[in-house]
């Protein structure tokens, strides 16, 4: 029988919640339901309420989604102590099991308020028809029931202390099932403890969530292509997938010692064993020749203000004393000591449907519109963003949703039209630097930077 949880979420990247729920749900393969009441499924608020199969599919989430703090059996909500007390003694099937010998502690929390101890015992008080018998115990309890009065937000405002109390939006009731245990990696993975990273790593959280929604799991293969320093690397392969990556300059990735960053950090998580390979080209111009081998494909391509997306290539042509200096390069090449870093220019990602098994997924962090460089086979499943005020990024999940075989690369040579072809994230830098402002143009008329 469908059995109702509270779930309370921490307020960091609130449009993420579902699709990292989704996520996990199909991961383990099983279905969930969320309440018809909108409110009750408002991504900006801390608690929702998600209807499951088994109490152990809440465990299974609690236990792996990084977002989720705890997750509660649901007894009761409503805007009212009197509407919590209605449907809590409707409920009395689920918490009368507990009434006769079983310890417990009785928790009165408010969000966005702090509630007076008074008046949290008022609320204790009030619950006292439950009845139980069994031992208090503030420390370690066999169960811990739950009080949670949700406020309005109302940072910035001055008031004085208490002012406002029991005017809350919403109470919710229910007992303590588990504490997310996920979260605990988000300190794990903190860049600044890693013994290698550069100044673009991603931050611990996006990669742990980036990781989540790639399904990470044993036995599955998954690739970055940007892999840099590593940072969606270690999470997805806590996981216990098997990871490959690459990059257009394999300096980041090897760093300055004989053994590469990539592979001392991956020790330090223990996960060194599942980085299959590192390799230097460019995604472009790889070396793939056959399809279908990655199950998911992950990355944090280098669009943006520190580091810009880069192919091979020369971004205008060789003047002709260039020309003879190369020539002459060829003739009588550098020493090995001084090895040659190829020239690069801006390139938007390419397709990346050939190389993933049907159902695999590409999930990315962008800062352009992904619509604009979707191919035939593939849907976006997710997208989530990450509001920085004038601009902002996106957690894109694309799933390949064709089972039709793509003939490998041909790399033929560019054409003129491709060569005019404008990338979505064109002058994002210059955008960023600006600050997105308008400028006007010389008939008076504003223009969009």
């Amino acid at each position: 029988m469908p059995q109702k949880y509270l779930f309370q979420f921490a307020q960091s990247h609130n449009e993420f919640r579902l699709p990292e729920i989704y996520s996990i749900a199909e991961l383990h393969g099983f279905e969930f339901t969320l309440s018809p009441n909108p409110d009750d499924r408002d991504h900006t608020r801390p608690f929702m309420i998600i209807e499951l199969e088994k109490e152990e599919h809440a465990r299974l989430l609690a236990r792996r989604c990084i977002l989720i703090k705890s997750v509660y059996e649901f007894y009761a909500q409503g805007s009212t102590y009197e509407e919590v007390h209605a449907a809590n003694r409707q409920n009395e099937y689920l918490w009368k099991k507990y009434v006769p010998d079983t310890s417990f502690r009785f928790l009165v929390s408010g969000y966005n308020h702090k509630i007076p101890q008074a008046r949290q015992r008022e609320v204790i008080e009030s619950f006292s028809y439950m009845a139980f018998l069994g031992e208090i115990n503030m420390k370690t309890p066999d169960i811990m029931i739950a009080c949670f009065e949700e406020y309005t937000d109302r940072r910035g405002t001055t008031r004085v202390k208490h002012e406002g109390d029991g005017q809350f939006r919403q109470v919710y009731f229910g007992r303590l099932l588990e504490e997310g245990s996920a979260r605990q990696l988000i300190s794990k993975f903190d860049v600044k403890k890693r013994t290698f990273y550069g100044n673009t790593s991603m931050e611990s959280e996006i990669s742990l969530l980036m990781a989540n929604q790639t399904l990470a799991s044993p036995g599955k293969l998954i690739y970055d292509p940007f892999m840099g320093t590593g940072s969606m690397a270690y999470p997805t392969a806590h996981f216990g997938a098997f990871v490959y990556g690459s990059d257009i300059d394999g300096r980041q990735m090897r760093g300055k010692e004989e053994t590469p960053g990539i592979l001392r950090a991956a020790a330090q998580y223990g996960v060194a064993s599942r980085i299959m390979d590192l390799c230097t080209f460019d995604l472009t111009h790889n070396p793939w020749r056959c399809g279908e081998l990655f199950d998911a494909i992950v990355t944090d391509p280098p669009y943006g203000v520190r580091a810009g997306a880069k192919r091979l290539g020369r971004k205008r042509e060789l003047s002709e004393a260039q020309k003879k200096l190369c020539e002459e390069h060829r003739l009588k090449p550098r020493p090995d000591d001084q090895p040659y870093i190829p020239p690069t220019k801006p390139y938007e990602l390419s397709h990346l449907a050939y190389l993933l098994k049907p159902g695999g997924r590409l999930v990315e962090y962008e800062e352009v519109d992904i619509y604009t460089m979707l191919c035939d086979g593939m849907e976006v499943i997710a997208n989530s963003l990450q509001d920085f005020g004038s601009w902002g990024r996106r957690l894109v999940t694309i799933k390949k949703t064709t089972s039709e075989k793509y003939p490998p690369p041909s790399f033929e040579p560019i054409t003129s039209s491709s060569i005019n072809h404008i990338p979505a994230h064109k002058d994002f830098r210059e955008k960023y630097f600006q600050g997105f402002n308008k400028q006007k143009s010389g008939d008076g008329a504003s223009i969009e930077l």
